[in-house]
């Protein structure tokens, strides 16, 4: 071999070595663009696969909008589909599905940071760095913040193996819970073997697939079954630092850190409060539970709480509810489940920061206090930041898709905040959507997985310091 073609192939093998530091200096510079690239990749990546002949149930290959569509909606642990999930996947491609929405729940900056460690084959500062900023956004921000409330810098790499424990244990718990539930419910044996971890899985990552035809409703009359889904879907909303707190403190409630406990009692109150509403709503309409006993009625109304929640499972038809209950429904997913959780929405304790800033301003509070500690302002910054930035999103969308499709506002909403809230509820919409308007919806559900603060943070890499203040100036407000 000549000189010169040895030297091409000494270039030829470097390429993956300048891939790497490439990844690897994108990493360290900016771990948030990293992780939404990290996301990016990986929606391609399962566009790809869905659109194999092979994935599809009649071997053909699917359009690439449907197929980019289930990708987002995999990944981002979403459950909007624009096909037929139940008939247009071949065993494999509910293979492909279920993987998917696993890789998906571990959450945008968890996941770049396992792979930011497979990289650099230890978990560094920064890699810690990005880890953390998935427990406790406010590190990508500047100002104070208690660790305490979180989880710590050192026991990210704790917190990363209770991530892949917990999802393992709390998946095969529940599939176990319903396999004889689905028996009772005359799912065969051999199929139940199948559905029962698929559902354990869809239910933890609050996706909400379902791979039988009838969906959840062959269990609607099953108590077990629906109990159990709720379970999971319970535990996977909320979040990891919150699973991570209980394992460490469970018997001792005082020693729960602040996060844990405003998300714990904002997600309870958020499932009893949603479950009176719509019971109290819907008892006397006749295409919802006006033909219900007093016990069906009430476990369909908290299993409809529960699943507005970012659960995504529907026994019944949305657009047979009422228009009030629409709303109620809207307000349950925008708000969404728990801090790096599997759910979506602005989270709960977003929603916690803000009316316990309300209830101290009416009381004539100077700071925003709860069970002992003091809430920093620059927290309360970020919440109505978060609050601006997801309405802001599910308004822009909302009136595109309706310039494209024409549809009833109400409907064309609900399936905008069901996809920024990664709830996967739908009135049947999304699944009539055009091309363009899929597109759209899409980008709807990156933004709205991938989060408004991370998305801020990417956007604005870094931060600078004033070291100056300008004079004061009040204007009025209100």
């Amino acid at each position: 071999m000549s000189e010169g073609a040895r030297a091409v192939a000494r270039g030829w093998r470097g390429i993956p070595h300048r891939v790497f530091d490439v990844f690897r200096d994108l990493a360290q510079s900016s771990p948030s663009r990293f992780a939404i690239l990290v996301y990016i990749f990986l929606i391609l990546i399962f566009t790809a696969l869905y659109s194999l002949p092979i994935a599809s149930a009649d071997g053909q290959v699917l359009n690439f909008a449907d197929a980019l569509f289930t990708a987002v909606s995999t990944i981002c642990v979403t459950g909007l589909t624009t096909v037929n999930m139940a008939t247009q996947w071949s065993p494999l491609g509910h293979v492909i599905i279920f993987l998917g929405t696993q890789i998906g729940a571990m959450g945008v900056l968890t996941l770049a940071s396992i792979l930011g460690l497979v990289i650099s084959r230890r978990l560094g500062l920064r890699a810690k760095l990005m880890a953390a900023s998935d427990t406790n956004p406010l590190r990508t921000h500047g100002g104070p913040v208690n660790e305490s409330q979180t989880v710590q810098l050192g026991q990210i790499g704790q917190l990363l193996r209770t991530v892949a424990l917990s999802t393992l244990v709390i998946e095969g718990v529940v599939a176990i819970l319903l396999y004889p539930g689905m028996l009772f419910s005359g799912i065969q044996w051999n199929v139940a073997l199948w559905e029962a971890p698929f559902y354990a899985g869809m239910a933890f990552t609050n996706t909400g697939f379902t791979p039988n035809a009838e969906g959840v409703g062959a269990f609607a009359d099953n108590y077990w079954v629906l109990t159990v889904l709720m379970g999971g879907v319970f535990l996977g909303s909320i979040g990891f630092p919150v699973i991570f707190a209980l394992r460490k403190e469970l018997w001792h409630m005082r020693r729960w850190p602040l996060h844990t406990k405003l998300t714990l009692i904002t997600t309870t109150a958020l499932f009893f409060l949603g479950g009176f509403v719509f019971l109290a709503l819907e008892y006397n309409n006749p295409a919802t539970f006006g033909s219900m006993d007093a016990a069906e009625t009430t476990m369909q109304s908290f299993f409809l709480s529960a699943m507005t929640r970012s659960g995504g499972f529907a026994i019944m038809d949305m657009t047979d509810l009422n228009g009030s209950s629409l709303i109620v429904a809207m307000m349950l997913m925008f708000v969404g489940g728990g801090s790096a959780s599997t759910a979506g929405g602005i989270k709960v304790t977003t929603l916690a920061v803000i009316a316990l800033a309300v209830w101290s301003e009416a009381k004539g509070r100077t700071s925003n206090q709860v069970f002992g500690r003091r809430i920093p302002s620059d927290v309360l910054r970020v919440a109505l930041s978060v609050l601006a930035w997801g309405s802001t999103i599910v308004a822009v969308s909302t009136v595109v898709i309706l310039q494209i499709t024409k549809a009833d506002v109400a409907y064309v909403l609900f399936d905008v905040i069901s996809g920024f809230a990664t709830v996967g509820l739908s009135t049947g919409l999304t699944e009539t959507l055009p091309d363009a308007a899929k597109y759209v919806l899409a980008i709807t559900i990156v933004m709205g997985r991938v989060g408004t603060v991370t998305l801020a943070a990417a956007v604005a890499a870094t931060s600078r310091s004033q070291l100056y203040s300008l004079p004061v100036e009040r204007p009025i407000v209100g």
